[in-house]
């Protein structure tokens, strides 16, 4: 399940080509048709409800949900993307019950706590959210993706010393991925550590990032 939720994550996050939207277009009318005959296919309605969720297509990925959910409620796939449906579109508390349920199914399951934090950030409950990336940082001490997300809703609330030093685990953990090193550029800037941001942005033009693409943040440093 693991496996799949993060591909899944990272299609969401990573967007998608002019062209890539065209293959997954061909391939929703492949799955629609199969389904067509075969309409009581789980397996068919959660490959279908998937290519709905690459293509940003909320309300008809939640509808696929809602019905493999009708017909087998602990359904960790359904559980887990009906919520992140729901939170694209605004619908937080049923986001929550669902992430909610899922963890009374899997109570370690990663992406459903992560999932969980991130969305009590966007609802501004701060305290709880907080609270759970904490203890998925104490549990996961040995993944960036944790110390990304805390420093994020650090930054979020202007927390930027502690954000600065969670980008920096990330850096230490995955020191090829220059998102990191943007980020902590970023954060200090915020902190009008301008010396120290400089360093992240000429260690981004060393390692392959054009200059032209890091002018915004070139013309933050004085």
């Amino acid at each position: 399940m693991r496996k799949i939720i993060v591909i899944g994550m990272l299609l969401f996050t990573l967007g998608i080509s002019a062209q890539s939207t065209q293959q997954l277009r061909e391939e929703l009318k492949e799955a629609t048709a199969a389904l067509s005959l075969r309409p009581d296919s789980l397996d068919l309605r959660l490959k279908k409800a998937a290519l709905n969720m690459q293509l940003e297509q909320w309300e008809y990925a939640l509808s696929e949900y809602n019905y493999v959910l009708r017909l087998d409620p602990e359904n960790p796939a359904g559980l887990y993307y009906r919520a992140y449906a729901n939170e694209q579109l605004g619908r937080y508390n049923f986001a929550r019950a669902d992430y909610e349920t899922l963890l009374k199914i899997v109570p370690s399951n990663f992406e459903a706590r992560l999932g969980l934090a991130l969305l009590n950030q966007k609802d501004r409950h701060f305290t709880e959210a907080m609270d759970q990336i904490n203890q998925l940082v104490e549990a996961n001490p040995n993944n960036a993706t944790v110390y990304v997300a805390r420093a994020n809703m650090e930054r979020e609330r202007r927390m930027y010393a502690l954000a600065e030093y969670d980008f920096t685990q990330a850096i230490l953990l995955e020191p090829e991925v220059t998102d990191h090193l943007v980020n902590r550029a970023d954060v200090r800037l915020l902190m009008e550590n301008y010396e120290g941001a400089k360093a992240d942005l000429d260690l981004l033009v060393k390692k392959g990032v054009l200059k032209a693409a890091l002018q915004d943040f070139y013309k933050r440093l004085k």
